[in-house]
């Protein structure tokens, strides 16, 4: 069983730095505030809301970096669970878990209660399409009374509480969910600070919640912006228009004050993602040849700036027991040659695409479309934001993606990443891919429960996918935040998933 501490430290903070406050104006914008109420905190996001921030698409991860939802769990500094809404927890059997839930309220004023936990859980299983943390697993919540809830799956999860840590399960009130799968976060949260407006794509409005069962925010507020372009976030923190920018591009970073400028161990991994569902990426030759054709080390000077590590994997160096139990591919296909791809193409263009959030995505795309025309590759880039382009890229209409991922996003769990993004029904499996032996090794990594097993058996299909060529790992990213000296407290997360708590504030 777990026990509560009274609030989590789930990252490394930054330490106080030089003084410097505001408060909100009428506008809602910081202006000045030297009380010890704190001011508004203004913030700059790079990825702009694909679905008004449902917790259900890719903007879940913004609920959790806010302070805005909690799930039953969050993860500690270490990538364990630990309690949240949930005070503790004990495994009953194999397939069931019971959950005590800690005194909280909805932002709305509602209790949180076992049967408003069923609900957010039973909607999240019902969304279309699943969360990515539910690819495999399907959950059952029972209410058994005010204060426990009993979690049951189909089989055996071992990890159930890390994935209840994902910000996709964030419990919201019930008067978030309306017709049709629709779901608001928008003043339905449990966290300290509340959504009170939300602009389209470009702005939002966070006020702090008094009601937060961890004690009261030191920051007034949040505002904040979506600015998709990577230079113009750093311009934004060097002028003082924001306190907080996140995503700092490498070719930016040396440019900004070094106090402003923080270096983050990532667990985040560029690749280049084939499609082998359609086009010419079905042809198991021609993927190896594209992957032979590659080279990431090439972008690590070039275009990262040296804020990047050459590729071993799918998992870098931020998962620390990754190196230790990777496993040698074997059983790839034969690589095309030049003259052989040339003639299997037949004149056909290799559609590549990026997006523009992430400023060294397409600056990689231009190396990477050399490599591949070097290689015998006709190759058009089709580089766009990627809310533009997301449901094009999991309906297959590109033949590769130069794609970065948090691979230990949705649940701090490895083993759920391969299931979303690899498996033959994965919900996020862009690559399209379907094969036995993957999924078969995901299948027996995910009923593992011995955590040195089950990390085996990660690497083993981690060597599985690879040998498909569905995916060529290219760099692991060193993560750069921009944070203005005047801000302390500003979580630097490996997972990417938090970035202010109730303890970030402007002094």
């Amino acid at each position: 069983m777990r026990t509560t501490p009274r609030r989590l430290v789930t990252v490394l903070a930054l330490t106080p730095l030089l003084a410097g406050c505001f408060v909100s104006g009428e506008d809602g914008s910081g202006t000045g505030d030297k009380g010890g109420s704190g001011g508004r905190l203004r913030v700059a996001l790079a990825v702009p809301p694909v679905q008004a921030l449902s917790p259900y698409s890719n903007d879940a991860t913004v609920l959790s970096k806010l302070s805005v939802a909690e799930g039953l769990t969050a993860l500690d500094k270490d990538g364990a669970a630990a309690p949240a809404l949930a005070k503790s927890w004990k495994q009953k059997n194999d397939t069931a878990w019971t959950f005590e839930l800690r005194k909280a309220t909805f932002q709305d004023g509602t209790e949180v209660t076992a049967e408003s936990v069923v609900n957010a859980l039973d909607h999240a299983g019902a969304a279309e399409p699943k969360p990515r943390v539910l690819s495999d697993v399907t959950l059952t919540a029972k209410a058994e009374d005010a204060d426990t809830v009993t979690i049951t799956t189909k089989t055996a999860d071992p990890v159930l509480p890390l994935r209840l840590a994902s910000p996709a399960l964030g419990i919201l009130a019930p008067n978030a969910y309306g017709k049709e799968g629709a779901v608001s976060p928008v003043g339905t949260g449990t966290g300290p600070f509340e959504i009170t407006k939300l602009t389209g794509k470009s702005k939002a409005t966070l006020d702090r919640y008094d009601g937060y069962w961890g004690g009261k925010a030191k920051a007034s507020g949040i505002d904040v912006t979506w600015i998709a372009d990577g230079t113009a976030r750093a311009n934004a923190l060097r002028s003082g228009d924001v306190d907080i920018a996140e995503w700092i591009p490498t070719a930016q970073a040396k440019l900004l004050e070094k106090d402003t400028r923080h270096e983050v161990p990532s667990v985040r991994t560029d690749s280049l993602i084939l499609n082998t569902r359609s086009g010419i990426f079905t042809d198991a030759a021609l993927r190896a040849a594209a992957r032979e054709a590659v080279d990431g080390s090439a972008l690590v000077d070039s275009v990262f700036g040296g804020y990047a590590d050459r590729a071993q994997g799918l998992f870098g160096p931020a998962v620390p027991w990754a190196a230790d139990e990777r496993v040698t591919v074997t059983g790839r296909a034969k690589a095309a040659n030049t003259a052989q791809v040339k003639a299997n193409t037949k004149g056909k263009t290799l559609r590549l695409a990026t997006y523009t959030n992430r400023a060294e995505l397409p600056e990689a795309a231009t190396v990477l479309q050399q490599q591949l025309e070097k290689a015998g590759f006709t190759v058009k880039q089709d580089v766009r934001e990627y809310t533009q382009m997301e449901a094009d890229l999991l309906a297959g209409k590109y033949d590769a993606l130069v794609f970065s991922r948090v691979t230990l996003l949705d649940t701090g769990d490895a083993v759920a990443y391969l299931a979303s993004d690899f498996t033959s029904d994965g919900v996020y499996n862009i690559a399209g891919l379907k094969d036995a032996k993957v999924d078969q090794a995901i299948k027996a990594a995910a009923e593992e429960g011995d955590t040195t097993q089950r990390q085996q058996k990660t690497m083993r299909a981690e060597a599985e996918i690879l040998r498909t060529d569905a995916v060529v790992p290219l760099v692991h990213e060193r993560v750069v935040q921009g944070v203005s000296p005047d801000a302390e407290g500003v979580l630097l997360d490996p997972r990417e998933r938090s970035l202010i708590d109730v303890d970030t504030r402007l002094k």
